[in-house]
């Protein structure tokens, strides 16, 4: 298998999947979405960091078998092409939890602290004591979270540890999986908004978030609260968190925005926003224990891909099929049994929707279960019985 890392990624993931018996790794950092087109075409397995991954990208990429998003979002990646064109897309979620968390906890005091503020003017030969001396604290205050995966959870742990109340909605989250966890119950988002003093966001980006933080959540959020996005920029609508900010006080700490530029850009055009919010380049993954987490089962993902032709971690793939009509055939373990008993299932018109085929110890024997979208009749099942080294056919 050929791979093109079209981001950079860590050396020890490079030389360990060449130590896998990989054909050819190369790791090109220079790559943007532009370019990529045009170097994509020769390899099998692509795999990305930051950069956009286009239906141009993925069409160019004829041998393309597999993409892998080095991190957890998919929203750079067309997953709508590389389902059609039967191109498996996997992620490494849970690897950069901690940092993502840490982060949180980091944005969350600078914006109360109002530390960036501070040190720009510290840097201009601006003291200002009085101004800076005024924050509201953290302890005892309550922390709402809005998405409780993953990261929502590593950040409600960290916030208890700052003595804080942690409030939290998640269309996953029951009352009852909140009382074990030890916070707050919120039966929608508003409700999370209006008793909190601190708001942090993490959810994942889809057609469902869009915008999903907006005019009405930020209407019910207290006056002078903190309101903290490292999810995804396009999960807040930013035209009502601007207002939001200048109507109610609101201190703001983002990673992540609406549109915001490329990696590999050096602009960033929204100054206006940018003069509102304690602010970071969407750097909440960027870490170096984060990174060798995430090139580590990228190296997984991969390896495992190899070895079954399955790759771990796939966000592309249908729901399980709730078929119940499940044909079983016992062969003898020969070459083109299966050949034939598929040729009889697709003269009758019937999709196969899963297939597998276990071999039985000695090599002698197999079973192979299909999965099938209609009813097989008795003809059909006569048919396949009547295939050469058939043993047995039934549904189950």
């Amino acid at each position: 298998m050929k791979i093109l890392i079209a981001d950079k990624l860590s050396k020890t993931a490079v030389e360990a999947l060449k130590a896998a018996g990989m054909k050819k790794v190369e790791m090109d950092p220079d790559l943007t979405t532009e370019t990529l087109p045009s170097a994509v075409a020769p390899y099998d397995i692509l795999v990305v960091r930051s950069t956009k991954v286009t239906e141009e990208v993925i069409r160019a990429g004829v041998n393309l078998s597999l993409i892998v998003r080095a991190g957890a979002g998919v929203n750079t990646i067309d997953l709508k092409t590389a389902s059609l064109l039967g191109i498996h897309v996997a992620n490494c979620p849970g690897k950069n939890t901690a940092a993502v968390a840490e982060l949180v906890m980091g944005l969350m005091i600078a914006a109360d602290r109002r530390i960036a503020d501070c040190t720009a003017d510290l840097r201009a030969g601006v003291w200002n004591k009085k101004l800076y001396s005024k924050a509201a604290g953290i302890k005892g205050r309550t922390l709402g979270i809005i998405g409780m995966g993953a990261i929502g959870r590593a950040v409600a742990k960290r916030a208890k540890g700052f003595e804080m109340n942690v409030a939290a909605w998640s269309r996953s989250l029951t009352p009852e999986r909140a009382e074990e966890l030890g916070i707050v119950y919120c039966e929608n988002p508003l409700d999370a908004a209006r008793q909190s003093d601190v708001v942090t966001v993490h959810l994942a980006a889809s057609a469902d978030t869009k915008h999903f933080i907006d005019t009405a959540f930020f209407s019910e959020m207290k006056e002078n609260s903190i309101f903290i996005n490292t999810s995804r920029g396009e999960i807040v609508d930013t035209a009502a968190l601007k207002k939001a900010a200048e109507t109610k006080g609101l201190k703001i700490a983002l990673d992540v925005y609406e549109n915001e530029p490329p990696a590999t850009s050096n602009e960033f055009t929204d100054t206006g926003l940018a003069a509102a919010v304690t602010g970071t380049h969407h750097i909440g993954a960027s870490t170096s224990q984060a990174a060798e987490s995430v090139a580590a089962e990228t190296v997984r993902v991969i390896t495992e891909y190899r070895s079954t032709g399955t790759p771990p971690n796939v966000v592309n793939l249908r729901d399980k099929n709730d078929t119940d009509i499940n044909l079983v055939v016992r062969h003898f373990n020969h070459v083109g049994i299966l050949a034939g008993v598929l040729d009889e299932i697709r003269t009758a018109g019937i999709n196969i929707e899963e297939m597998q085929n276990s071999i039985f110890k000695g090599d002698k024997a197999a079973v192979c279960t299909i999965k099938l979208d209609n009813m097989p009749g008795d003809e059909l099942l006569q048919k396949i019985a009547a295939v050469d080294d058939i043993i047995n056919v039934s549904l189950k």
